[in-house]
């Protein structure tokens, strides 16, 4: 039988991930309306930049933004014929094929980051204080632990 405390963070998660589900949806729908790109494109444009400029596989793509190896796929084939990411093949394995960003995606990033900002600014969380900023990140990192 579950204690109470169970319930209540049970419920909590619950909470958290309708929340998260309602920021994504947001999100989304502002980068979609002005930039063309859904919210788990803007993930993977931002993660390319953040990573190892020779590229990063589909694979670890797939593994830093959460989704799957051919949703990855299946979303950076539009940008690559937009010209926001490349493939770099690799000669002896075409699963080790990296994809890249371009500078047309640098730009891109650029000015969906700065839709991310503006659509952040309405948010709730941005009215927490520093001190609780740095908890709600420790427990967000110590969930991605376990």
């Amino acid at each position: 039988m579950k204690s109470k405390q169970q319930k209540v963070t049970e419920n909590l998660v619950l909470e958290f991930l309708d929340a998260a589900g309602v920021v994504e949806r947001r999100l989304d729908s502002a980068l979609s309306y002005t930039r063309g790109i859904s919210f788990s494109e803007f993930r993977l444009l931002r993660t390319l930049a953040l990573g190892n400029a020779g590229g990063a596989s589909r694979v670890d793509l797939a593994h830093a933004v959460g989704l799957t190896p051919s949703a990855v796929t299946r979303a950076l084939k539009p940008m690559e014929k937009l010209g926001y990411v490349k493939t770099v093949s690799n000669k002896r394995d075409a699963r080790q094929s990296l994809a890249q960003l371009t500078d047309g995606g640098r730009v891109l990033l650029k000015d969906a980051e700065g839709v991310f900002h503006d659509t952040f600014l309405s948010s709730p969380l941005n009215e927490l204080s520093s001190a609780e900023v740095e908890a709600f990140q420790a427990r967000l990192e110590e969930l991605k632990r376990r």
